[in-house]
């Protein structure tokens, strides 16, 4: 039976933030017709889940990653649209229907994001340019601050943008049948940005939808991972795939640089 919509989620040790997600779901008051597919990365922790037929869990015996996790979920999904759904996050009424009511009604769509917000009800960064050496230059070092400006849409303004932040990650039809999946080299990190370039490439468009609106309890949903460093790491090792090496290692000497000589003046000032 095809479905409007399959919400996958990944589970890594979150039992209680992906409970809360289910139940934020079941409770937006959606007219669709959704399935919700719980992929769990080999947690420690016991996820219960309520039996029944739209609610499906495929459980990994370890960390698989969380590209290769959503992929699980997609392969198997039944809906014609999917929504990558962080654990950590709960969704407002009615947001569901507007992602993808939005995306039938843009046939040009790939990807459309939600606006993400703070449990204070301010709004997290949803959408964003995709990184580039040049661009990192311009910001950090020919003083061209203003050059993200334009990706920060107004607050009930559709807009087209370069990428969303794939804590709410809606992909469409025209989109799964040339990009079926995620880029499983990358563990964590930066997945988002390159499924998003992807769909760039084959002609669709990238959406930020801010009347569909989710909290995201930011960097919940990775705090169980083995410590910081391991969390370093896979960033830095997502980087080097997305950039390359050599560009990875520029980025990160104009930053570090940056950074550095920012400290010095400031100390220089104000000594």
């Amino acid at each position: 039976m095809t479905m409007d919509l399959s919400v996958i989620i990944v589970n890594f040790n979150t039992a209680d933030l992906t409970q809360a997600c289910i139940e934020s779901i079941l409770a937006s008051g959606s007219k669709l017709t959704i399935e919700i597919i719980v992929v769990d990365n080999g947690s420690s922790q016991k996820l219960k889940l309520s039996k029944s037929a739209d609610l499906r869990l495929l459980a990994n015996t370890s960390n698989l990653g969380f590209a290769k996790a959503n992929n699980q979920g997609i392969k198997i999904a039944r809906g014609e649209y999917l929504l990558l759904l962080n654990s950590d996050t709960k969704v407002k009424p009615k947001a569901l229907d507007h992602l993808v009511g939005f995306a039938r009604a843009n046939p040009d769509a790939g990807v459309v994001g939600a606006k993400l917000l703070n449990l204070d009800g301010s709004v997290q960064a949803s959408c964003l340019r995709l990184p580039t050496l040049a661009r990192t230059l311009k910001h950090y070092w020919l003083g061209q601050k203003g050059l993200l400006d334009k990706y920060v849409p107004k607050p009930q303004v559709a807009s087209q943008v370069e990428a969303v932040v794939g804590a709410a990650f809606l992909i469409t039809p025209a989109a799964l049948d040339k990009i079926r999946s995620l880029d499983e080299r990358y563990f964590m990190y930066y997945e988002d940005l390159e499924y998003c370039k992807q769909v760039k490439k084959i002609g669709l468009k990238v959406y930020y939808l801010p009347t569909a609106q989710i909290i995201h309890y930011h960097g919940a949903s990775g705090k169980n991972l083995a410590s910081d460093v391991n969390q370093w790491r896979r960033l830095i090792a997502s980087s080097k795939i997305y950039h390359g090496s050599f560009a990875h290692y520029l980025i990160y000497l104009l930053t570090w640089t940056h950074q550095k000589v920012s400290t010095i003046w400031k100390r220089y000032l104000f000594s």
